[in-house]
């Protein structure tokens, strides 16, 4: 199985502009991220693919490969849509890994990649256990109902499921919470690209749910390990903290 992974980074961002190019001990933002994915086992080829200049130029400065896209894209996805048009690279699995996830774990991308043993996977993504009644209850973390066969049923910004009884048995099941990267088999990509938005969609600001609506299948992998991706400058603070606290992990 050929793995590729591309990582959407635009400069423009609503809380955090140019956060791409922030600097976290020394490494840009997507250096950082880059270096990453390139330690995975599993990817053939790590490119970013971007709509700015200075961002292009960062990734070339640290030897990385790069693609320009359009600067008038809704999504990431539909970045490394266009990204994956224009390269014309023959491989089986496509991976779109976020740029301001500067703390992934390598083998959150081998975890991902896995999901594609099973034939009936169409796409994939990261889910882990709940950890504390705020993550739970905050609407910017998304919950996820599962399959026991490990496929998605539904992504909620709201406590799914929910327990009517708190004291039964079901209270007890874990609640999943979503990482946000992505897989995807490089042959129903362009389908995807020509899908509209969903009334579901819409009112959660979930692009995945366009994916369920449309009878795609979502195969979920569970990692144990916990990233934090950096959404703004206090998101910033912490990294900082993360970097002095473990050095030699990051």
């Amino acid at each position: 199985m050929k793995v590729i992974a591309i990582i959407p980074a635009r400069y423009a961002s609503t809380r955090f502009p140019g956060k791409a190019l922030c600097d976290i001990a020394g490494k840009t933002m997507i250096q950082r991220v880059y270096e990453k994915v390139q330690k995975s086992a599993i990817c053939d080829q790590v490119i970013v693919a971007t709509d700015d200049d200075r961002i292009e130029q960062e990734v070339i400065r640290f030897g990385g490969t790069v693609v320009r896209t359009r600067n008038d894209h809704e999504s990431g996805t539909d970045r490394i849509i266009e990204a994956f048009e224009k390269l014309k690279i023959e491989c089986d699995v496509v991976l779109n890994i976020q740029g301001d996830e500067p703390f992934l774990d390598p083998n959150q991308i081998n975890e991902l990649a896995s999901c594609f043993q099973d034939p009936n996977a169409q796409i994939a993504t990261l889910v882990r256990p709940a950890e504390s009644k705020e993550e739970i209850n905050n609407p910017n973390c998304v919950k996820i109902v599962k399959t026991k066969q490990n496929y998605a049923l539904y992504f909620s910004r709201s406590t799914i499921p929910f327990h009517r009884d708190q004291n039964n048995e079901l209270s007890k099941q874990l609640i999943y919470i979503h990482t946000g990267v992505y897989g995807f088999r490089s042959k129903i990509l362009n389908q995807i690209g020509k899908l509209e938005p969903t009334v579901l969609e819409m009112s959660e600001r979930l692009e995945q749910l366009r994916w369920l609506e449309n009878d795609f299948r979502i195969k979920l992998a569970i990692s144990n390990y916990r990233s934090f991706g950096i959404d703004s400058p206090e998101d910033l603070e912490e990294a900082l903290n993360q970097i002095v606290k473990n050095p030699d992990k990051n």
